[in-house]
């Protein structure tokens, strides 16, 4: 028997959202503080963090952003990881090591998979090549990161297709933002639940 499933839940901007998310059994929930529609303020993650029990992991999304825009934001907001999607180099991860957080690593993954461990993250998240599109991307052929490395896999899931997502990939865990939204930016929270129990439902990975 295999480690159970962990499911990062990401974009959540209201408190049913947010609620929804825990009471279904998410991992980890992701606020956005990078430009999308899903972008939300320091107070307002703040507030939504609060809320969130200590078994949860709070994580705080950036892109190419300054490194003190980071850190006060993290600071501010009480977020107990960092996940970064953009083009930050080692350094970058190197100086928010020692701030004790969860280091999370988004790649929108074109051609070849990134490996894990490149830039010392804790988490590796590979992505579709147009983050928060909601797009599947093409896994056939592709060297994906060996069972029990803690990798995520994004992009295009929704309840519909997560479990068998998880069966072929082999994940260690799996991301989902798009897939559980009525329009974009706006979460449907009856999509939050079933998504997080298809996953659930799916094998445990070995």
């Amino acid at each position: 028997m295999g480690a159970p499933l962990f499911v990062k839940v990401c974009g959540l901007r209201t408190e049913r959202d947010v609620d929804t998310a825990v009471e279904a059994g998410a991992d980890a929930i992701g606020f956005v503080f990078a430009a999308s529609p899903r972008r939300i303020d320091a107070a307002t993650a703040r507030r939504l963090a609060a809320r969130v029990p200590d078994g949860v992991l709070t994580v705080g999304v950036f892109r190419d952003q300054p490194l003190d825009e980071v850190r006060a934001l993290l600071d501010g907001t009480g977020m107990r990881a960092v996940q970064l999607h953009g083009q930050e180099d080692l350094a970058y991860y190197d100086a928010l090591r020692p701030d004790g957080r969860t280091l999370l690593r988004g790649v929108a993954v074109k051609d070849a998979v990134p490996r894990y461990g490149e830039r010392g993250e804790d988490i590796l998240l590979l992505d579709a090549p147009v983050p928060g599109a909601g797009e599947v991307w093409d896994r056939a052929g592709k060297q994906l990161p060996a069972p029990g490395l803690p990798w995520l896999l994004a992009g295009g899931l929704d309840p519909r297709n997560v479990a068998e997502a998880v069966r072929t990939a082999r994940p260690w865990g799996v991301d989902v933002s798009s897939g559980i939204e009525i329009s974009r930016g706006v979460k449907s929270p009856e999509l939050i639940a079933a998504f997080v129990a298809a996953a659930r439902g799916a094998r445990t990975v070995s």
